[in-house]
């Protein structure tokens, strides 16, 4: 961390901004929140069905209402993201304090890069300690267990870096405001997207289809959330998913594919290097 100034720095400013500490409590409120609800439905489903097919509706629930409050936690990884990089650059210039650290033997794209490093560090880890503790409190209420939890929150994680760099280059050309508005603007277009696309797969639509992929590739922040619901759910209820061909406007029925993964990583790093290079020809 000593070789990483800023991104201790920033680190300790998130903690001393209480960042944290309201994100903790708020979060100790949801997932109370999730456990009463949880064992309500789920004790209920139990009560009126029965029967193998009683129990595959269960299963079915009790996956359907975790991959729900994940997907919750995701949106709320999301607007921290949003919040940290929009806040990152603009805000640092009208308050002054961009002038003091920039006086410094330091160069404008090291300060940058160290403080996306620092938001990757605080929205990962808020998600993946999120994502571990509804996991267990499902677990322990119903027995319920993901397909592969871990490769979850690293496509989480690979979403996060995306809406990062996208903040921050967002952020080097507008204010903080406007580049917030933006990058969750293009957030909820990816998201509208992604359910034209599922709708287009029902109705065997190809110019819908075409229009979910096209917007995946200017903003594959939805296909990744997707991608990593698909690790989320349970084996059995991914086999019905799949025999009976519906559509999920929260969860995905497919892996990853290794394009979108690449893509993705390109398109982080990219426009993490146009935010850094338009930080370097900005007028402070």
């Amino acid at each position: 961390m000593t070789a990483l100034p800023v991104t201790r720095l920033s680190l300790r400013e998130a903690v001393s901004r209480r960042l944290v500490l309201i994100g903790l409590v708020l979060s100790a409120a949801f997932l109370l929140l999730f456990v009463f609800g949880f064992n309500a439905l789920y004790s209920r489903a139990v009560e009126e069905t029965a029967g193998i097919g009683g129990r595959r509706a269960v299963a079915f629930g009790a996956t359907m209402i975790t991959v729900l409050g994940l997907y919750i936690v995701r949106f709320l990884g999301a607007l921290l993201a949003i919040f940290l990089a929009s806040s990152a650059i603009a805000a640092e210039i009208d308050s002054g304090l961009l002038h003091a650290v920039l006086a410094r033997p330091l160069s404008r794209a090291s300060w940058l890069m160290q403080r996306w490093l620092a938001f990757v560090i605080v929205t990962v880890g808020y998600v993946t300690i999120m994502t571990a503790a509804m996991l267990t409190i499902a677990h322990g209420i119903a027995g319920f267990t993901p397909l592969d939890p871990v490769r979850a929150v690293a496509v989480m994680a690979l979403e996060l870096a995306v809406l990062l760099s996208l903040g921050l280059l967002t952020s080097t050309t507008w204010s903080a405001v406007t580049s917030g508005v933006v990058t969750f603007c293009l957030f909820g277009v990816a998201w509208l997207a992604g359910i034209i696309e599922l709708i287009g797969d029902q109705l065997r639509n190809q110019t819908m289809q075409l229009i979910g992929i096209a917007t995946s590739l200017l903003m594959p922040s939805d296909a990744l959330w997707r991608g990593a619901s698909f690790y989320l759910q349970s084996p059995s209820v991914l086999i019905i998913s799949r025999q009976e061909g519906g559509g999920n406007p929260f969860a995905g029925t497919a892996p990853p594919t290794a394009a979108l993964i690449a893509w993705a990583v390109v398109y982080a790093v990219s426009l993490l290097l146009v935010a850094a290079w338009r930080m370097r020809r900005r007028d402070l």
